[in-house]
């Protein structure tokens, strides 16, 4: 669904009445578009059918996990999800993380700062890439447009949040990323005492684009500070 308006349509997928209601008048008073499921199927109809800008997810929904849709969502589109639940360990937080949220909001919530992390994803872009469409180093090339990187041709499978930090790596090659950056950008609101998730994830992007991921040539670490992706 496109608004005539141009304002960016959030699907709210809540099974609790007080919070649904909650914020189908906040978010509308706040310039917002709401679209409002009740169930994950009622969700999956609603993400074909009025095409969000963002989803705003329970995790605990009376037809199954919303981990689970969130994995469907990240598969499968580019929209991004923010996690709303009352789970809120550390475990839980991460897992949502993981598996491809852009956010995770714990209730209660104030509906102030839940505006705030929703406006701070839609500025987000998908990667901080460089302008250029393709990006080449040493024997890797990167199509920001298709999504895809390979080696010499053959095409090399990365997940969402993979591609999104090596997008971002190599928006600036040759140059340091902190790793406050990195955090800041693709997992906002992690803390950054844990940092675990990111450096998961540039382990796994070593195993996947360099030759001998114990000895990167491309995939650089500076001790202390963050990441370089070089030539």
């Amino acid at each position: 669904m496109v608004d005539p308006e141009g304002r960016s349509v959030i699907l709210v997928v809540e099974d609790e009445p007080s919070y649904q209601d909650a914020l189908n008048v906040g978010l509308t008073v706040e310039g917002f578009v709401v679209v409002a499921a009740h169930s994950l199927a009622e969700a999956r109809q609603l993400l074909m059918s009025s095409k969000p800008d963002l989803i705003l997810l329970d995790v605990m929904l009376p037809d199954g996990s919303g981990v689970d849709f969130c994995r469907e969502i990240h598969d499968s589109s580019t929209v991004p999800v923010i996690m709303v639940t009352a789970r809120s360990s550390e475990v839980d937080v991460v897992l949502g993380l993981e598996i491809g949220a852009a956010d995770y909001v714990t209730k209660p919530y104030r509906l102030r700062e839940l505006v705030a992390r929703i406006r701070a994803v839609l500025r987000r872009p998908a990667s901080e890439a460089a302008t250029d469409e393709l990006i080449t180093f040493g024997p890797l090339r990167m199509d920001l447009l298709r999504r895809a990187v390979s080696r010499d041709g053959v095409d090399i499978e990365l997940s969402r949040k993979e591609f999104d930090l090596l997008a971002l790596l190599a928006s600036r090659l040759g140059q340091v990323v902190t790793r406050e950056h990195c955090l800041d950008t693709l997992w906002w609101g992690l803390e950054l005492s844990d940092t675990r998730t990111l450096d998961t994830h540039v382990k796994r992007l070593r195993q996947k684009i360099e030759l001998d991921p114990a000895d990167p040539k491309h995939l650089v670490t500076i001790r202390g500070v963050g990441f370089r992706l070089d030539q």
